[in-house]
């Protein structure tokens, strides 16, 4: 299918979205069609083979019990942190695995954690994260197995069926009523109709739901950020994993209120920005429930320029719920528009990529979502998406101890930051630039094949070598 803003927002757990989300929605895939299949009860044992970025990092991220729990059939989407807390808990006290159990009768298989094949050094040729499912009958006859890659920001592929994919995307794109792949495109379409940004990822978005839909669906993401961030102000220590990072959300909330007692000095607004991003990657770090935007490890970025977007942008403080909600609906629909380039022309996989893909593209399609209701030009949209990539290029990925934690909870905040600046820079120009979007992408893709594969989410160089865990 081609992608769509609700394919680049989703709801799922932390976290991570191509470490924690993408296993489980591919474990939930191979459950299911073996459900489908009618083998289900032949099988008498599992094997599970994880490979390159997701065997080095797997542990700090969540891999090996989001791979379990996908295997049980539960879905990021629906999951809640309660029912993951229970099922892993009793995966642990049992040793077994409920094998496609969560929609019925599943098949209980002695298998946990330890028992998963890891294969850090080894990458597979079509992305560094990979992982190989296969189960057998009691006679050790192969029933069936299946390699998935996940790509980023939760997508994941099938290995065999690259080509298919491929394909169904051109076929998807084409019945859209105004496809673009590039800046230039997408920038052509505006000019021809006369339309913002926002409205031509409206347009097509229309193509496979209602305006009511797709409206509601986006003020429901919005309204799990701000779930996620009131959930993060109420939890206090540190968080798990063993770094013993402190939550610094609910100290920031304390003395945010104390200073800023009306919540509207604007002096005070990046310190608003700092704490939103803070709190949503806290709660991912914490594996709670975020919004995928576009990725898990950048869920904070959009939250927090969205929140700025509607409580310092001019006339705001004298809009009504209406116009508010109009603001979420624009800006989204904006900010999924430049993600739409970032999926076509280039990645959103730190471990592909580094962070440029995951932070960088963020906070691109953060810039370009809040220059839009600031009432930007397509042209200043577009340069303001621009701005912010091209200070985030080379970015790397390297979390100590593979965990969402350093550097990745502060660089949020940073990145939230630097897209609001490139907002208003590109709102003081006229729209025309040296540097294209484009060219951003190109060269955000390229520095990402050139980078050093330690410093891609490996946990093999960078800060994740270089500071002391404990």
């Amino acid at each position: 299918m081609a992608v769509g803003v609700f394919d680049l927002f989703t709801v799922g757990i932390g976290p991570s979205s191509s470490h924690t989300v993408g296993p489980m929605r591919a474990g939930a895939v191979f459950a299911g069609e073996l459900k489908d299949a009618g083998v289900l009860g032949s099988v008498a044992s599992l094997r599970v083979d994880l490979y390159g970025s997701l065997a080095a990092t797997g542990r700090g991220h969540g891999t090996m019990t989001a791979t379990l729990l996908g295997l049980e059939g539960y879905h990021p989407e629906l999951i809640l942190p309660d029912e993951v807390e229970e099922r892993l808990a009793a995966i642990a006290e049992t040793g077994l695995l409920n094998l496609a159990g969560a929609s019925g009768e599943g098949v209980e298989l002695p298998y946990a954690v330890e028992d998963m094949v890891l294969h850090p050094l080894t990458v597979l040729p079509r992305h560094t994260n990979g992982m190989k499912f296969q189960v057998s009958d009691a006679e050790g006859n192969v029933l069936r197995e299946a390699t998935f890659f996940s790509v980023g920001g939760g997508f994941i592929v099938r290995e065999g069926e690259e080509d298919a994919a491929r394909q169904e995307l051109e076929e998807t794109k084409a019945e859209l009523p105004l496809p673009f792949r590039t800046a230039a495109e997408l920038l052509g379409r505006c000019q021809s109709k006369g339309l913002g940004i926002s409205d031509i990822m409206f347009i097509n978005e229309r193509a496979s739901r209602s305006e009511a839909e797709i409206r509601e669906g986006l003020l429901h993401i919005w309204s799990v950020m701000e779930a996620c961030v009131e959930t993060s102000l109420k939890r206090e220590g540190v968080l798990p994993g063993g770094l013993r990072v402190r939550r610094r959300a609910p100290d920031w909330l304390e003395r945010l209120l104390k200073e800023d007692k009306d919540r509207n000095d604007p002096k005070y607004w990046q310190e608003w920005v700092n704490l939103i991003a803070l709190a949503v990657n806290e709660e991912n770090a914490t594996g709670g429930r975020v919004v995928t935007a576009p990725t898990n490890g950048a869920a904070g970025i959009i939250p927090a320029v969205l929140y700025y977007a509607l409580n310092y942008a001019p006339g705001m403080d004298q809009a009504s719920q209406a116009d508010k909600d109009d603001v979420v609906v624009k800006f989204l629909l904006a900010a999924g528009a430049v993600g739409v380039l970032y999926k076509e022309q280039a990645s959103i996989s730190g471990a592909e990529v580094g962070c440029q893909g995951e932070v960088g593209s963020a906070s691109s399609m953060a810039a370009a979502g809040l220059a839009e209701v600031m009432g930007g030009t397509p042209g200043q949209v577009e340069n303001a998406a621009e701005i912010a990539m091209e200070h985030n290029l080379g970015l790397t990925c390297d979390p100590i101890g593979g965990l969402v934690q350093i550097p990745c909870i502060e660089r949020n905040a940073i990145a939230a930051a630097k897209a609001i600046n490139a907002a208003k820079m590109a709102l003081w120009g006229d729209g025309t630039h040296r540097v294209s979007l484009d060219e951003v992408i190109v060269t955000m893709r390229e520095t990402g094949k050139d980078m050093s594969h330690k410093y891609k989410e490996t946990a093999m160089g960078g800060l994740a070598v270089n500071v002391v865990e404990c």
